[in-house]
């Protein structure tokens, strides 16, 4: 009996790329060195794709963090707590920078933990529920059912709305010196048990690049940039991870003000001119708000490039093969008297 043969590609285990298109010998510089810390937050659904960039990121940049983001198929959980467990809520202290990002790599690395039915809402593995500012149940799309935080007013109670937290001086002067973020999410109606489907460490000086009505340009932000939180997944996955995640209206909102098509307009479409892809972001957030090495930056985007040049290739080839096999198959047959005398 013949052996049964493998047709699976052989994968890149660092890149996730098919081996004759891995991008790992094309990296200038790997683990280049970046102040600015990078968290990005991925759609599920994004990880696999052939064009996704956010492997040329974890790959040439060293202080990057990424979190995977489901869509919320029945209802989330929402629980906030100040960077440092026991702060004032005034926020008279905070860890600084550096430890922020070492707790980051703790957090980001946790296994996913469970919390049933009979819990109270905002306690988690043991977490204490006076350690948590905010708690939210958010529903599909983005509907919050319910929203409590510590600096609720009286009117507050009428509709939950993150923007009640936004007109509060004392939230955001707390919440602007970090704070670390958990979701829980329940996939069916019927399960009792809520699984974490991640926990993200807001560091002190951190901005979300997303276009919005309250989006500034770098010159506008009166504070050092120390952190960068970006959405990866398609524009209309961004918008729905952005609904679905209303704790990324408490940030600073930061746009880029770069009039580029992406390279990414070859092989896969995007909205207008300004609309770039993941690794472009970065690359062009990071130089604007004045990150060191520009050179190591500019051969992250020549990665994406060729990595771009690989998919217009297979698409090329794809379609290549495509005619072929429809011009064989179309072509006339001769009959068997005409064949056989020739």
């Amino acid at each position: 009996m013949a052996a049964k043969i493998n047709s699976k590609r052989p994968i890149c285990p660092s890149c996730s790329k098919p081996a004759r298109t891995c991008l790992c010998s094309r990296i200038p510089i790997r683990g280049l060195e970046n102040k600015v810390g990078i968290t990005i937050l991925q759609h599920s659904l994004e990880r696999k794709h052939p064009l996704n960039s956010t492997r040329i990121a974890t790959l040439g940049l060293k202080n990057v963090a990424v979190a995977s983001v489901s869509d919320v198929n029945f209802e989330a959980q929402l629980v906030i707590r100040l960077l440092e467990s026991g702060l004032d809520r005034n926020g008279s202290e905070s860890l600084d920078f550096e430890q922020g990002l070492g707790y980051r790599e703790t957090l980001m690395g946790v296994n996913s933990k469970k919390k049933t039915k009979g819990d109270p809402i905002g306690t988690i593995a043991g977490e204490k529920e006076e350690d948590c500012v905010v708690t939210a149940t958010i529903g599909k799309y983005g509907l919050i059912d319910s929203l409590t935080h510590v600096w609720m007013s009286q009117t507050d109670s009428q509709k939950p709305n993150f923007d009640h937290i936004l007109s509060s001086p004392q939230a955001l002067d707390a919440l602007a010196k970090g704070f670390v973020v958990k979701r829980l999410q329940k996939r069916q109606a019927s399960e009792e048990e809520e699984e974490e489907e991640f926990e993200i460490v807001v560091p002190p000086g951190s901005v979300l690049l997303f276009p919005s009505e309250r989006s500034v340009g770098v010159g506008e932000i009166d504070f050092e940039v120390k952190n960068l939180i970006v959405l990866d997944g398609t524009w209309a996955k961004a918008k729905r991870m952005y609904n679905e995640n209303p704790w990324l209206k408490l940030l600073p909102h930061l746009k880029l003000e770069v009039e580029k098509m992406s390279l990414y307009s070859e092989v896969r479409q995007q909205p207008k001119i300004g609309y770039l892809s993941t690794i472009e972001s970065i690359v062009y957030s990071l130089k604007a708000v004045g990150d060191d090495n520009p050179e190591g930056l500019e051969g992250l985007l020549d990665v994406f490039e060729s990595m771009v040049g690989d998919q217009r290739e297979c698409k090329e080839e794809r379609l290549r093969t495509a005619s072929l096999f429809s011009t064989v198959k179309c072509k006339p047959s001769m009959p068997n008297c005409l064949s056989s005398s020739l």
